[in-house]
C-alpha cells in the first residue's frame, strides 16, 4: 500500500477524452483552488497518513498540525498533489490549506501553494514512504529535512527527524484517485509562520 503513492503520483497526466477505452478507479475532480477555465490535469490521490508512531497527520482549522489517533476525523484527509518528478504538495482536502516547511525546519500551514510547500516522497526500505522539504536541508551535510511526529503525536522540527525512525515514516491510505488542476505558486512570505502549538 505504502508504494501506491508513488505509482498513482506522477507529473501532469492529461485527462482522457471522452469515450477513452482506460480502465481503472473513477477519477473526480479534486479540490485545487485553481485558475477558472483551466482544465484538470494532475493525477493525485486523496489519502490519509498514517504515521508509523500511531497517528494519523491532522491540519485543524485553527492552522495547528499535529498526531491524531483517531482515523474518523475529515481534518485527517489529504490531497496529494504532484508539483514535479517525485515532488507532491500535501494539502488538506477539508480546509483547502498546504502544508508546509520554513526554513527554520517548523512545519505550518499555508493558505498559499509557495516553494516551502513542496515535498520530496520517496519510498524507503521498510515500504514507508517519507517527505522531505524541497526547498531545505542540512548546509553542511546535505541531509534532507524530513515531516515527522514524535511519541505523542506532535509534529517535530524537519531538521530533528531521521529517515531510519519511525518519526519519518507515513503509509499513504487511498480513499480515491482524483484529478487537479496544477496551483498557482505564491511567493514565500519574509516571515513564514510556525505551526501553533496542538491544544
Amino acid at each position: 500500500m505504502a508504494a501506491l503513492a508513488s505509482s498513482l503520483i506522477r507529473q501532469k497526466r492529461e485527462v482522457r477524452e471522452p469515450g477513452g477505452s482506460e480502465s481503472g478507479p473513477e477519477l473526480r475532480l479534486g479540490r485545487g483552488l485553481p485558475a477558472r477555465g483551466v482544465s484538470p490535469q494532475l493525477k493525485g490521490i486523496v489519502t490519509k497518513l498514517f504515521c508509523r508512531q500511531g497517528f494519523y497527520l491532522q491540519a485543524n482549522p485553527d492552522g495547528s498540525i499535529q498526531g491524531t489517533p483517531e482515523d474518523t476525523s475529515s481534518f485527517t484527509h489529504f490531497n496529494l498533489i504532484p508539483v514535479g518528478l517525485r515532488v507532491v504538495t500535501i494539502q488538506s482536502a477539508k480546509l483547502g490549506h498546504y502544508m508546509a516547511m520554513n526554513a527554520e525546519g517548523l512545519l505550518y500551514s499555508s493558505p498559499h501553494f509557495t516553494a516551502e510547500c513542496r515535498f520530496k516522497e520517496c519510498v524507503f526500505e521498510n515500504y514507508y514512504v517519507l517527505y522531505a522539504s524541497a526547498l531545505y536541508r542540512q548546509r553542511r551535510s546535505g541531509r534532507a529535512w524530513y515531516l515527522g511526529l514524535d511519541k505523542e503525536g506532535q509534529v517535530m522540527k524537519g531538521n530533528r527527524v531521521k529517515k531510519t525512525k519511525a518519526a519519518a515514516h507515513f503509509l499513504p491510505k487511498l480513499m480515491e484517485v482524483a484529478m487537479y488542476r496544477e496551483p498557482s505558486l505564491h511567493s514565500v512570505p519574509e516571515a513564514s509562520p510556525s505551526s501553533p502549538p496542538a491544544p
